[in-house]
């Protein structure tokens, strides 16, 4: 089964299948990797880069902490998974 992924509106948008999946905007608990908080609230300003590991689909994001105010870009971090009845957006901490 292929799976169809990319970037909308100016990398606005996750897209998986031509599915909006997740936007910019949306506040996002980052565990690490991030910045020194242990906790980071980051708000999602853009997306940079999109892709899969397996039924896995990741995203790259630029955004900043609530927490800190620091600024930069995430490592890959998990958008959702791909799963026979369709996709599934990731609850919670993403890791």
């Amino acid at each position: 089964m292929a799976t169809r992924l990319r970037l909308l509106d100016d990398a606005a948008w996750v897209s998986v299948n031509d599915e909006r999946a997740a936007g910019t905007s949306e506040v996002w608990p980052v565990a690490e990797g991030f910045c020194s908080c242990a906790l980071a609230w980051l708000v999602v300003e853009a997306f940079v880069d999109v892709g899969a590991d397996g039924r896995r689909v990741e995203a790259r994001a630029h955004g900043h902490c609530l927490n800190c105010g620091e600024s930069g870009t995430t490592p890959w971090l998990p958008v959702g998974k791909v799963t026979d009845e369709g996709f599934e957006p990731v609850e919670g901490v993403r890791r």
